[in-house]
């Protein structure tokens, strides 16, 4: 890989940044009292394109305190068109480093166009949300949103923007009054809000046809999210078709609803019941799958009856072998944004300390706080190592790599070191310490949850 393209400046990238953090700071105070000068910034940003006209028109109306839904839609639209250039041109730098092709662009399906008054309700709320401005947010305001997302959890198809709307409303629930926040998260939130938006629009949710995969399936790594009431495993690997045609990069992911009592190598008790590849990968096997559903973003819509454990198949062969032929699947349109790149890559020959690889004289960052607690990876260990499978990833103007897994020297003996080792059970004394743990720790959940059912 060229770590020098890695480094090197991405032209137009910071200036396209600094627009989005003016049209952020407009609305932490509300677009009923604006800076007006990040809502300029945003149309100037957009002139060149499609949506100039439908921008300036919201900019002025924004500016004036007199925007109606229209208007706020326009300006998400605006911001999110804006992240995605500089997701795209992120992207082109990662592929210039790694020379690796991107997949093709899938047609659209038209999905359901129905409970258009439900997205309406969303939106609604939504443009009073960006009127009063984080720093206007009280229970009032965000309590308006409970209803909508009542009904619409029942609605298969609007479940996409629910979920949104669910966690959204429950981070600004816990932060009220805005007045009082000591810090506002300006990107985060109006990430949230930018795509709640857009996703309220009718179509805004079609999705790209699902194909199915036939092949043998090389895991590389699992990158293991943990919230406190959720926790989910997503298996980055190689796929290689049986028809012979070119192999590409495909993840795999499970996810559980977990008590928050259940921490760090627990979560695979909640986990590994729901995917046999989890075992495969503590293992070290590869998998055959036969007809498994797969989006054209590379997703496996995973079903244990779809797959079976093949021969074994060493993550750091693949990655030597397979993974640099492999193409990149393609991202959604409303998923470009600089926080989704994740993308596997294979370093070795570098010298490294617990934060940077320093490979052909250019020093990469190492993200070690992203490595879950839920295996024997440790920072002393990616320290150490001569090979790293990772994720690459851009965040805070800077490319980092996240180890999945690492070739390094225990007692004078080469071995590898997996993030995701203990996914499949584990005899090491300190995650078998931790299952036992988190087995106890649901027996009295279960215990106690029988109390009051029979209470």
């Amino acid at each position: 890989m060229r770590a020098d393209l890695l480094v090197e400046t991405v032209a137009g990238l910071d200036e396209a940044l600094g627009v989005v953090d003016a049209f952020d700071r407009a609305l932490v105070a509300g677009l009923l009292r604006p800076q007006a000068d990040g809502l300029f910034e945003l149309a100037d940003a957009v002139a060149g394109t499609p949506l100039a006209a439908r921008v300036a028109e919201a900019a002025e109306k924004a500016a004036a305190g007199a925007a109606g839904e229209e208007h706020f839609v326009a300006l998400a639209a605006a911001r999110t068109a804006l992240l995605g250039s500089v997701h795209d041109a992120l992207v082109l730098r990662v592929e210039e480093a790694t020379g690796r092709a991107r997949g093709e662009e899938p047609p659209q399906v038209v999905g359901d166009r129905s409970a258009v008054n439900l997205l309406a309700a969303a939106r609604s709320w939504l443009a009073d949300l960006a009127r009063s401005g984080w720093r206007g947010i009280d229970h009032d305001v965000v309590s308006g949103a409970d209803q909508v997302i009542s009904a619409m959890l029942k609605e298969p198809g609007l479940r996409r923007l629910a979920t949104l709307l669910d966690g959204f409303v429950a981070e600004l629930a816990a932060s009220c009054p805005g007045a009082s926040l000591d810090r506002v998260p300006e990107r985060r939130w109006a990430d949230l809000w930018s795509r709640a938006m857009l996703l309220t629009q009718p179509g805004a949710a079609d999705v790209s046809p699902t194909a199915t995969a036939t092949g043998r399936l090389l895991p590389l790594g699992v990158d293991v999210h943990e919230h406190p009431t959720a926790a989910q495993a997503q298996v980055h690997a190689v796929f290689e078709p049986e028809d012979g045609s070119t192999p590409r990069l495909v993840r795999a992911s499970v996810s559980v609803p977990k008590p928050d009592t259940i921490l760090g190598a627990g979560i695979w008790q909640l986990l590994r019941p729901h995917m046999s590849l989890l075992a495969a990968i503590s293992e070290g096997r590869s998998m055959t799958l036969t007809q498994m559903p797969i989006t054209a973003e590379g997703d496996l819509i995973w079903n244990d009856e779809q797959a079976r454990q093949g021969e074994p198949a060493d993550a750091f062969t693949t990655a030597r072998v397979a993974l640099p032929t492999a193409t990149t699947p393609v991202t959604a349109a409303l998923d470009r944004h600089p926080a989704r790149i994740a993308v596997p890559v294979f370093l070795e020959g570098y010298s490294s300390t617990k934060d940077t690889f320093t490979l052909a004289g250019q020093n990469l960052a190492v993200d070690t706080d992203r490595v879950p607690v839920a295996g024997p990876l440790t920072p002393e260990a990616v320290a150490a190592s001569s090979a790293c499978i990772g994720l690459l990833r851009w965040d805070a103007g800077v490319f980092s790599v996240q180890p999945l897994a690492v070739e390094t020297t225990v007692r004078k003996k080469a071995v590898a070191v997996h993030a995701g080792a203990w996914a499949g059970g584990t005899t090491d004394k300190a995650g078998a310490k931790a299952e036992k743990a988190a087995t106890d720790a649901a027996a009295l959940l279960r215990e106690r949850a029988g109390r009051l059912l029979r209470r």
